[in-house]
């Protein structure tokens, strides 16, 4: 279904929405306008100290590279959701969602051309819709695929984060560790979220195109697809298991590992390499994948 009606583009916040991959009437505006959440455009990194606000629980997106790690304060994230970095041997897109809890990471490189993107201020299924700079087309976060506009149905490949503690992913890493610093630019209050208890709470803030009650909708989950087949790992069933967890996604064998602590979970494959798999609420997964296979415990 295309995103017009009778002939005339639709447009919000400034986006053409004519040829739309999803129905116009599903993207709904989230509040701010476009670029009133200020995506990072040029971010600061330094050394972990103890000038830096946060405490030894607070959750980081982290990202490691050749030779060095690199941390993103969700703190941070809550309030700007995405950050474009450039390194000296290859470009990194961060995003999160703090309305899905979905942090995900992305090569922003697409036919060849480097892309940079801000927040559309609209949302799909309660999810960021990003927009890049270049051809102002608007891509879903969670499906990293562009929805509207030149690039319509082009897609970002997807690079593995983690979600850590900061004195986790400060032992694991040592002198390799570089933190998003809290210089943006912007004036807020990284140790408060805007949110609430946003993520306690049953409600949605905004509506989504399915729907399931098996679990509350902001349970947190694993998910990862390959090969046409989605396969979600709930937090509350991997915590009835115990150890390292084998399965298969899409004919492809994978273990999950799951952290109780954060709470988090990875996915990597028969040898060992991180898959970017997305941790997000149970209904952020379940509505973007519907038919999604669950794993449940014995």
């Amino acid at each position: 279904m295309l995103g017009s009606a009778g002939g005339h583009a639709q447009q919000k916040n400034g986006f053409d929405l004519q040829s739309a991959l999803i129905p116009a009437e599903q993207i709904l505006r989230g509040g701010p306008p476009r670029d009133g959440i200020p995506a990072i455009r040029e971010p600061k990194f330094e050394r972990p100290d103890s000038t830096q606000p946060w405490q030894p629980d607070d959750l980081m997106l982290t990202w490691d590279g050749d030779g060095e790690s690199r941390a993103f304060p969700v703190g941070i994230l809550n309030w700007h959701e995405i950050v474009n970095v450039q390194l000296p041997d290859q470009s990194l897109l961060i995003t999160f969602c703090p309305l899905c809890g979905s942090g995900i990471g992305f090569d922003p490189v697409v036919d060849g051309r480097e892309l940079s993107f801000g927040v559309s201020g609209l949302l799909y299924n309660s999810d960021l819709l990003m927009y890049d700079h270049q051809t102002e087309s608007l891509w879903s976060q969670i499906e990293g695929r562009a929805v509207s506009g030149p690039l319509a149905g082009k897609s970002l490949e997807r690079v593995p984060v983690r979600h850590e503690l900061w004195q986790q992913w400060r032992d694991r890493v040592g002198d390799r560790a570089r933190v998003l610093s809290t210089d943006t630019g912007h004036r807020r209050n990284y140790r408060q979220s805007p949110y609430g208890n946003y993520d306690q709470s049953e409600r949605l803030h905004f509506p989504v195109s399915k729907t399931s009650r098996k679990y509350h909708p902001k349970t947190w989950v694993l998910g990862w697809s390959h090969n046409g087949e989605a396969k979600v790992w709930p937090f509350p069933e991997l915590a009835r298991h115990e150890g390292a967890l084998r399965d298969e996604v899409g004919g492809k064998a994978v273990t999950v590992h799951y952290d109780p602590d954060v709470p988090s979970a990875e996915l990597r494959d028969e040898n060992g390499a991180l898959l970017p798999a997305t941790r997000a609420f149970w209904f952020a997964w379940y509505t973007f994948h519907p038919d999604t296979l669950i794993f449940e415990s014995n």
